[in-house]
């Protein structure tokens, strides 16, 4: 099918419709910008026009869609609970809404055959206008002496309390001036709250406090914490107890990598 021109809110209305009562928030971009500031052998393969929207979660998410996803429909093992919920969530937005469409949907926990991710999440988010991704570049002067420091995204509204989710790429959807690319809002702009945000992400990140970096409007609940808080090999017998899980359900293998993937998932 020859890619055909649409209107943007033709695709964000219906998947907000479908994804924003369960915690989610959508925002559209193209795979242009996405691809302009990474290398080829990073890019999306599709033209720069190709309409692509990326999803995040809120707090909200965890109660509005996780414990129903849980209490409704249970897991499948040995996929991690969130993400199954995720995937269920997005991929049933998607044949709802999209039938007649040719979706690549590209979950964050996905890899392909080289061990890459299918898509970067924080840039994928910062060229959305989504939350702005922080990273080394953006101090001036910095006081690490060469060390590497990773970057994070804050969003204006949860600060670090939220996840980027999925990407899906509309294949055969071309949009073209209609949609101007949104800057990020840089809600830590000086270069003391920078180096702060970045030292609380890499070395302490397990006590959370780079997500309060600005006023969240809202923060995980007490429940919500203390599920993303647990070791992975911990969480399905948390969610037992809190009788959402039958006593059968055993927790997958998982590997020294995907671990610590999954400590800092959420």
């Amino acid at each position: 099918m020859a890619a055909s021109p649409a209107s943007v809110e033709s695709v964000i209305g219906p998947l907000g419709s479908c994804l924003t009562k369960l915690g989610f928030e959508v925002y559209p971009l193209k795979v242009g910008w996405y691809n302009s500031v990474l290398p080829p052998s990073l890019h999306l393969p599709y033209p720069d026009d190709t309409l692509a929207v990326v999803v995040l979660s809120t707090p909200a998410m965890f109660e509005q869609a996780f414990l129903p996803f849980l209490e409704q429909r249970g897991i499948q093992k040995p996929c991690d609970p969130v993400d199954q919920c995720v995937r269920d969530c997005v991929s049933t937005a998607v044949s709802q809404s999209f039938s007649e469409l040719k979706v690549d949907i590209r979950y964050d926990y996905e890899l392909l055959p080289s061990r890459k991710p299918k898509f970067l999440a924080q840039t994928a988010a910062h060229v959305s206008g989504a939350a702005f991704y922080y990273q080394q570049s953006d101090v001036t002067d910095q006081p690490w002496a060469g060390k590497k420091m990773f970057g994070v995204c804050i969003h204006p509204s949860f600060g670090g309390w939220f996840a980027i989710r999925a990407l899906l790429v509309f294949e055969d959807v071309t949009v073209g001036s209609e949609l101007v690319q949104p800057a990020p809002p840089d809600c830590v702009p000086s270069r003391e709250d920078r180096i702060k945000l970045l030292e609380a992400f890499n070395f302490r990140w397990q006590d959370w406090s780079y997500r309060d970096i600005v006023p969240p409007a809202q923060t995980y609940s007490e429940r919500q914490k203390e599920y993303f808080s647990a070791a992975p090999a911990l969480r399905l017998a948390l969610l037992r107890t809190w009788g959402l899980l039958p006593e059968e359900e055993v927790q997958p293998d998982l590997s020294p990598d995907e671990q610590s993937q999954a400590n800092g998932h959420g």
